[in-house]
């Protein structure tokens, strides 16, 4: 999410300094790769580059092909076949075993539809949107119909009506649209022109309530803005819960537990820390979060301590549901200082989010990724 945040970024710049700019999208990925379907990355006509395709072995050749891409303004799709033996016309090579489909659209600053103001609109609340690109590998050769549609609850946006000629295919996308579930996929469609089509679920950014302003919670609010988390501070301390002491905080929010809880906003893609060292606090934090849909909380300390929490309010007559509390709060890698610890906290927090059992990957059956997207 945070690397959709960048290329808007970046597009904004170029625009301002009329530099013509073309988006590379990985929209299909078959055995093997450092990037999934979904990954992408902005290039300018000179040369800067906003995001990644792969590890880095990609980016020289889809740059070259991208420039092209701004020159002659039609869209094509480009093949990277890293199962070749031969795979050193890369320029290294790569080992990911795997082959490579990437999207490469030219982006013209004045279509409100273009490729990137669509992505911008899928973020620019916390709705899921769905956006859907499509291209045809069998006609890799020919101008891509491309990124031309974004769904985000009952509206609709892009280019879709004029890019998708065939009207029963246009239907059909219609209906599928309407059925879709809560992944992202590729689908096929052969007796369309060998039409593949990327259906992408683009969620909110994780959010995470840190109730905790002390020393120990500015390592993890410096890791989660790498990763991209949204961060809302929340303490009754004034002194602590600082722009100074936490600059990456999206909101900071003071005050006593009763009063800073009516205006905590949740959804299902939030999650909460309670890292107060404030068991008063904590307990009042905890029973107002029964309320909401969250996934995860986090509790720092022992165990004990959460029991006596979740005993005080069962005393007031509250019901805690256990299985979304994570305490002690992390992942055990052995982790003793702050920084260890954050680190700690965000795998889990990954980890349930994108519910994994985390695991050594050397222990895992199979490929890294999912099959598919």
């Amino acid at each position: 999410m945070k690397e959709l945040q960048l290329i808007i970024q970046a597009y904004e710049f170029a625009k301002s300094e009329s530099q013509q700019v073309a988006l590379a999208t990985v929209v299909k990925v078959d055995g093997s790769a450092y990037r999934r379907p979904g990954a992408r990355m902005l290039v300018t006509q000179d040369g800067q580059l906003t995001g990644a395709i792969s590890g880095g072995c990609l980016e020289g050749d889809a740059l070259r092909k991208a420039q092209a891409v701004i020159f002659q303004q039609k869209s094509m799709l480009v093949t990277y076949d890293t199962t070749d033996e031969d795979d050193q016309k890369f320029g290294v090579g790569l080992g990911c075993n795997g082959i490579i489909h990437v999207l490469i659209e030219p982006i013209d600053f004045e279509d409100a539809e273009n490729p990137v103001e669509l992505i911008r609109s899928a973020l620019s609340d916390r709705q899921t949107a769905l956006l859907l690109t499509l291209f045809s590998v069998k006609h890799s050769k020919s101008e891509q119909i491309g990124t031309v549609l974004l769904q985000k609850g009952e509206s609709r946006r892009g280019n879709w009506q004029k890019r998708i000629t065939d009207a029963r295919l246009s239907e059909l996308l219609d209906s599928e649209i309407q059925g879709f579930g809560a992944n992202s996929d590729i689908r096929n469609y052969p007796e369309h022109q060998e039409v593949s089509v990327f259906f992408e679920l683009l969620k909110p950014a994780p959010r995470i309530l840190l109730f905790g302003a002390g020393n120990d919670t500015q390592p993890l609010a410096k890791m989660a803005e790498i990763l991209g988390f949204e961060l809302v501070l929340i303490d009754g301390r004034k002194n602590l819960a600082t722009d100074a002491r936490f600059p990456s905080a999206k909101r900071i929010i003071q005050g006593a537990a009763e009063e800073v809880m009516d205006e905590v906003e949740t959804d299902l893609h939030t999650v909460a820390l309670l890292m107060t060292h404030n068991f008063e606090y904590e307990a009042v934090v905890l029973e107002r979060l029964q309320s909401s849909m969250i996934p995860y909380i986090g509790i720092l300390g022992p165990k004990r301590k959460t029991e006596k929490l979740i005993q005080r309010l069962a005393l007031k007559g509250v019901e805690v549901a256990e299985e979304n509390i994570y305490a002690p709060v992390g992942i055990e890698i052995g982790a003793e200082s702050s920084e260890e610890i954050a680190l700690s906290i965000l795998a889990e927090i990954k980890a349930v989010l994108n519910r994994k059992q985390p695991i050594y990957l050397r222990d895992k059956d199979g490929p890294i990724h999912e099959k598919g997207v």
